[in-house]
């Protein structure tokens, strides 16, 4: 298993075998999770042998889910990656500091030691068992009490007022900033000498070594504020990142925890959704959200799945009709079949994809980790260099140059930087989510705005993918267009063509019977109508019945050159009717392709159909090209086509037929995902609708990510270089550089924020 189809058969396969909640493909590793409800799993194993691969269990080893309610920086995660890099069986972490969690790919003999290393850091690292969509590892923040930072906040004033006036010893105000300093800044000091003993530069670590310099030399009460001030701005900066957190968070409060179930006596009965069965009868009521994933059986109502979907109107349903998780119930009372578990609903999915896509790291932020671990160790060489050179070369005042030192050494954390990254990623994806897109990790967020060429398939992306009957023409004199209806509608519902559908659906009279009915492989049908036999079939079965003429001829190429498909109906003495179907374009399609062309993307459509009906629908659409007759691997090869070219290509399709050219495509975006099973896990954008407008606006969303991000790197960069100068000309005090440090930091998660209202 190494290719998008490959996974794509195995999804089919074992996608529908009752117990599977979930599938998580690495085709990079070649590796399957599944999370499943089997006592063994050898089921799973001759299924995946039924597909003609071979499956190996990993059993040996594991991967469990740690929540550190601590960590919530990236200093913090390379504190604990150091330390679990020492640990023999461990073998891949996954952060996610926005949640809090820290997934770890172990030996099962290897999880107790890494839990060890951890705690010897000072966390406090919580197991958890993997989570429905009712249970989540989103959580809000621990509340410290508050009582220290007022009562430091106070001491540090004191200290400050009374080294100010002289109004008392100096050993008093060595005493109000100690009490400030310990209110506030054993955690710190203790997180700080961690780092250090594991040789890591962190924020604490820099305080730490601050603080005590500037006590040293007698600095009491600036110690004591910067200390306070730290502390005050810590707090600042864990609620406005929460604001993040809650975006995700709040798709989890879309789905009722309880729902009302048929019992085997007849009776219906309140359960939680997490112990509701798959083909279990459900009921909703008016008003009431949906608990499961299902369809319809009993009752029409109208259902507004925004929450899922991102579609503004509410829909109609009817017995038949799917129903998502977590979409709300308006008018109408609802019985419906549950199809999925609650840990395998759509929105289940849609959690588990933003979540894993919250621990992928995007290009910026990548590039932001790389340039953070130069960046400290070197502001932190050159704050040595400040405190040494000057006294030693020149003779300069030893506690003068000191202090500009311990200033810098504030400002040389990185947190501004390396905090902006993802906020800003999450933020976006977020919003994205809000809209019924939903993007796989950060590089895709990043990467549409560089999109300057779009593939679309046809069928069912562009056009509704039902064809309907668009014409009927009369061709004999006289001939009634009703009666003619009903005579090629009662043929057509004989048939299960797809064109033979369009036909009979296009009329609603009633039926003639038809006798010595026949099928016409390659041609078309016949029957026998109130004695007289009748044919409806295409060009052939005309040329056939030799009751073709110039006239059909003429008006054959014409609704054919239109994309058209045309059958005729023909009685024993001559052709009767023409009528042509064909699958009709969306509305929102052609808006999609103005808003692409505004944007400076060009459009080009990907189609198995012919040439003819493929240059019809673009015309008809406003697309700059169509290629028509292609193939599977052939729309590959004209994506790969279009990338020689030096254009950046996105992919739009249905998540299965067009893998080979969703995979090959820079950004590979699925139609319609919260109608299929597999596109969620093959693209790497799901539109939860069909509706093509939503690519538009992950463009621009994109871009104005990248700006944000831009702006946050210039931001933090800018700020700390001007600091860097004012410091180095003594005229920046320590207070003066938290408040720059953190100032920053808190500019950067609220312009990130921004985002969440995209």
């Amino acid at each position: 298993m190494d290719c998008p189809t490959e996974q794509t058969l195995i999804q089919n396969g074992l996608g529908r075998m009752r117990g599977v909640e979930r599938l998580d493909f690495n085709l990079l590793q070649r590796t399957l999770g599944i999370w499943h409800a089997l006592p063994d799993t050898a089921p799973l194993v001759q299924a995946v042998a039924d597909l003609g691969m071979t499956a190996e269990p990993l059993d040996e080893k594991g991967q469990s889910r740690i929540r550190i309610a601590q960590m919530d920086c990236p200093t913090e995660e390379r504190l604990i990656r150091t330390a679990l890099a020492k640990v023999p069986g461990v073998n891949g972490l996954e952060f996610n500091l926005l949640q809090r969690t820290l997934l770890i790919q172990h030996e099962p003999e290897a999880l107790e030691a890494a839990l060890e290393e951890i705690r010897a850091l000072g966390f406090d690292p919580q197991p958890q068992e993997e989570t429905t969509n009712a249970e989540s590892t989103v959580a809000s923040p621990e509340r410290k009490p508050s009582w220290p930072l007022v009562l430091g906040a106070m001491a540090a004033l004191a200290a400050e007022l009374v080294h100010f006036t002289g109004a008392a010893p100096a050993w008093v105000t060595a005493a109000l900033a100690l009490l400030a300093i310990l209110s506030n800044g054993l955690g710190v000091y203790r997180k700080g000498w961690i780092a250090l003993k594991n040789r890591n530069l962190n924020i604490n670590a820099l305080m730490s070594i601050a603080v005590t310099g500037a006590v040293l030399i007698g600095q009491w009460p600036e110690a004591a504020m910067v200390m306070v001030l730290f502390n005050l701005a810590e707090r600042i900066e864990a609620l406005s990142l929460d604001r993040a957190r809650r975006a995700i968070r709040g798709l989890l409060e879309l789905t009722p925890e309880r729902a009302t179930v048929l019992q085997g006596d007849g009776a219906w009965e309140e359960m939680d959704v997490s112990r509701v069965a798959v083909d279990s009868q459900v009921r909703v009521r008016p008003g009431e959200r949906i608990g499961l994933d299902g369809v319809v059986t009993e009752g029409q109502s109208t259902v507004d799945q925004a929450p899922i979907t991102g579609e503004s109107l509410p829909v109609e349903k009817a017995p038949g009709d799917t129903l998502f998780a977590g979409t709300i119930n308006q008018s109408g009372a609802l019985e419906y079949r549950v199809t999925a578990t609650a840990s395998g609903s759509t929105l289940a999915r849609i959690i588990h994809a933003v979540e894993e896509a919250q621990g992928t790291r995007a290009p910026t932020q990548r590039f932001v980790d790389r340039f953070s671990r130069i960046y400290t160790p070197a502001v932190f060489l050159l704050a040595l260099a400040v405190a040494l050179l000057p006294p030693l070369l020149f003779a300069q005042d030893w506690s003068d140059w000191l202090y500009r030192a311990l200033v810098l050494l504030v400002v040389a954390c990185p947190c501004a930087l390396v905090i902006s990254t993802p906020v800003t990623i999450v933020s976006g994806l977020a919003a994205a989510a809000r809209k019924g897109i939903l993007i796989k990790g950060g590089v895709y967020l990043e990467s549409g705005r560089h999109l300057n060429c779009l593939a679309l398939d046809k069928t069912g992306t562009l056009t509704h993918g039902k064809p309907v009957l668009t014409d009927v023409i009369p061709l004999k004199e006289g001939q009634d267009e009703a009666l003619a209806r009903v005579l090629a509608a009662s043929l057509a519902r004989r048939s299960d063509h797809p064109v033979s559908r369009a036909v009979a659906k296009a009329d609603d009279g009633e039926a003639r019977p038809v006798e010595d009915f026949a099928a016409l492989p390659g041609q078309g049908v016949r029957g026998r109508m109130e004695g007289k036999r009748y044919h409806l079939g295409n060009h052939r079965l005309v040329e056939a019945l030799g009751f073709c003429s110039p006239r059909i001829e003429a008006d054959l190429e014409r609704l054919e050159r239109q994309g058209r498909t045309v059958v005729v109906l023909c009685d024993e003495e001559a052709a009767l009717a023409l009528f042509a179907v064909a699958d009709t374009l969306k509305e929102s399609s052609r808006q999609a392709i103005v808003a692409l062309h505004e944007l400076g993307i060009e459009t080009v459509m990907l189609t198995g159909d012919n040439a003819h009906t493929a240059a019809a629908i673009a015309a008809e659409a406003g697309i700059d090209q169509a290629r028509g007759d292609l193939l599977p691997d052939d729309k590959r090869s004209a994506v790969e086509a279009l990338q020689a070219e030096g254009r950046h290509v996105g992919m739009v399709g249905d998540g299965i037929n067009d893998a080979p050219a969703l995979a090959r495509a820079q950004v590979g975006f699925a139609m319609a995902a919260a109608g299929t099973d597999t596109a969620i896990e093959t693209a790497d954008v799901a539109l939860m609708d069909d509706d093509l407008r939503k690519i538009p606006q992950f463009v621009r969303l994109s871009r104005r990510t990248a700006r944000v991000l831009r702006q946050n790197i210039a931001l933090a960069l800018g700020i700390k270089a001007v600091f860097l100068a004012v410091t180095l000309a003594g005229d920046a005090t320590m207070w003066m550089a938290v408040f720059a440090d953190m100032g920053v930091s808190l500019l950067v998660v609220f312009n990130g924020l921004r985002l969440l209202r995209a």
